[in-house]
């Protein structure tokens, strides 16, 4: 579980945050959404527990627990998804679409290699984090 939540993380700080992604990946929502969670919800857990227990007294503690651990683990869910994603194989057109990326990369001068067949969504996340800061935006209006 460890280390799903460390390749989620490393995932989180990978994918690249462009808009024009969001309309064929999911990860740009829940990157955003995990990232605001990681903020907010302790404190919503402190404030949601302390009110419980304000409001209704100490006999109340196994519930104020219960309501912050939820949402404690709200952004741990998150990275639970996105490091399950990480070290999920490719499908196929993503993988012939990822190796033209890499082609086109290598053919500008810049080192970056073809996906071999246990390509996974972080390899396609480095390779679109590459293509994203060196490509003009021509490229990304033709998709």
């Amino acid at each position: 579980m460890f280390k799903t939540l460390g390749d989620g993380r490393r995932y989180m700080k990978t994918w690249p945050m462009v808009k024009q992604l969001s309309f064929y990946f999911p990860e740009y929502r829940v990157v955003r959404a995990t990232q605001l969670a990681i903020r907010i919800m302790p404190l919503l857990a402190i404030a949601a527990a302390g009110s419980q227990l304000y409001l209704y007294g100490w006999d109340f503690l196994p519930q104020s627990i219960t309501v912050a651990l939820f949402f404690i683990s709200l952004p741990i869910q998150g990275l639970l998804w996105l490091g399950w994603r990480a070290t999920h194989p490719l499908p196929l057109t993503l993988l012939d679409w990822c190796n033209n990326l890499s082609t086109k990369l290598q053919s500008m001068g810049l080192p970056c290699a073809p996906l071999g067949a246990k390509a996974c969504y972080l390899d396609m996340a480095v390779i679109l984090k590459i293509a994203f800061e060196r490509l003009d935006n021509s490229y990304w209006e033709e998709l």
